[in-house]
């Protein structure tokens, strides 16, 4: 009988890399399937997220769920970042629980599960082995012509308010080789565009052979172009600090690279950002942007900010929505700041209330907002290369659509067959609707003339339609 394997994961694209991972290696090493149905699950695992406020007390009440579960003889796990911070603890806490893994130790689950069955006792690994996972986990199963890559583990920048270098450890790069590895086979196996994937991405370094000169971001981005298959070229996370000009000049010579960039700011005021210990000013951070656009004028930025960080005043709220109204943000992940234990800022004298923290995150919202929307209206009328992914969420008028996503990260919903999953059409923008775009296929012969390709999304100017 087949057994079958629950996981629920938590927070960033790194923890759903680690996800994907952990159902990888089950499967090849000891024939688990996934499953979307935690009755039917033989194995529960809890990908775990310390970003947000009270998350070790999310994952406890999750447990408290499933620990029916264990009568039926299921194996309960908690990996992730919580995992990393808690260890022992969590099964002190909750003694029904097997497995208590970090993120650069979930390649040892099978082993883990193999010594749990065995000695009867619950099993802790939180340590950090570096790079070691990415060599024991087996090639990835290819679902659709899009794919993560993790090319690199942890971050060291230590901000004040962030838990990540404690629960991830420090920044460590994968070899060149095996990044470009992994790409070209996802390639060869029909994956159209990857993602690069790290809590600080462009800070990756790398050496060129065994005995080469160094090897930096941008240059992995060329190389990864030059791969055949790999047809769009997205990256996420990336910090200001590690924006080099080489990564900037990159934007002029790889048509791959998307026209999409998410790059967290976290605030608008120089003094608040010094006190989360960011090391960048607002002026730099428009100064990266400016670059950019002088290379992509229709790139879309994407960012993060954190409201109400202690002794955030009225002012310096003011200048966060003053960056938002200058830099045209369209999307933002923003939260109110909540202390995590063990950092800097948990420190930090609070007194600013949470009815107004809450009132100010509300009005950031509304001005990325408004500007998502403006934006989307913007793009009626021009025509978009799309990378067709699989079937709409949600059907049409008409019957089933599919849906793909422009290189400024829109998402197009468009009646079309289902041959054309996994290729890259040109659509005419019908349509912005608050969070998607609706689209209508493009003659060829006008796509040639008129598509904008990867180099930067059409603007209503200069791609108009004609009726």
């Amino acid at each position: 009988m087949t057994k079958k394997v629950y996981i629920r994961s938590y927070g960033c694209q790194m923890n759903e890399y680690d996800a994907a991972k952990m159902a990888d290696l089950l499967h090849a090493a000891q024939g688990y399937e996934p499953t979307a149905d935690v009755e039917q699950a033989d194995l529960v695992l809890f990908n775990t997220c310390s970003i947000r406020e009270k998350a070790a007390h999310k994952v406890f009440s999750d447990l408290g769920r499933v620990k029916a579960l264990k009568d039926k003889g299921v194996l309960i796990g908690v990996g992730g970042c919580v995992a990393s911070q808690e260890g022992a603890a969590i099964v002190e806490r909750a003694p029904y629980v097997d497995l208590v893994f970090g993120p650069q130790t979930l390649h040892r689950l099978p082993q883990l599960i193999e010594r749990r069955l065995a000695e009867q006792q619950p099993q802790v690994d939180i340590s950090f082995p570096e790079i070691e996972k990415f060599d024991h986990l087996p090639p990835a199963r290819v679902t659709g012509p899009t794919a993560f890559v993790s090319i690199m583990e942890g971050c060291s920048k230590y901000c004040s308010y962030c838990v990540v270098p404690y629960t991830r450890g420090d920044e460590v790069s994968r070899p060149l080789d095996d990044v470009l590895a992994e790409i070209a086979d996802l390639g060869a196996r029909g994956v159209r565009e990857v993602t690069l994937l790290g809590q600080n991405v462009n800070a990756w370094r790398g050496t060129i052979g065994a005995d080469g000169g160094p090897a930096d971001f941008a240059l992995l981005i060329e190389c990864v172009a030059a791969l055949p298959g790999i047809e769009r070229i997205r990256y996420t996370t990336s910090h200001p600090n590690e924006f080099t000009p080489r990564l900037i000049e990159v934007y002029a010579r790889v048509p791959q690279l998307a026209s999409h960039l998410h790059l967290p700011v976290q605030h608008g005021s120089d003094r608040i950002l010094g006190a989360m210990k960011r090391g960048y000013t607002v002026l730099q951070y428009k100064s990266i942007v400016r670059r950019l656009r002088a290379l992509r004028p229709q790139l879309s930025l994407s960012t993060d900010f954190i409201v109400g960080f202690p002794g955030e005043t009225d002012a310096d709220h003011a200048l966060t929505l003053k960056l938002i109204d200058e830099i045209g943000f369209d999307a933002s992940f923003s939260f109110v700041f909540s202390p995590r234990p063990g950092t800097p800022a948990a420190n930090l004298h609070d007194d600013t209330p949470q009815a107004l923290k809450l009132q100010r995150l509300q009005q950031v919202q509304a001005r990325i907002e408004a500007n998502a929307q403006r934006i989307a209206a913007s793009r009626v009328g021009t025509v978009q290369r799309i990378l067709v992914e699989g079937p709409s969420r949600r059907p049409g008028a008409q019957g089933p659509e599919l849906m793909g996503r422009t290189a400024c990260n829109r998402i197009v919903n468009f009646a079309g067959p289902a041959e054309l999953i996994g290729r890259m059409i040109d659509l005419r923008i019908t349509e912005a609707l608050p969070h998607s775009l609706r689209g209508a296929a493009w003659p060829a012969a006008a796509a040639a003339a008129q598509r904008t390709g990867e180099s930067g999304c059409a603007s209503a100017a200069d791609s108009r339609a004609t009726p």
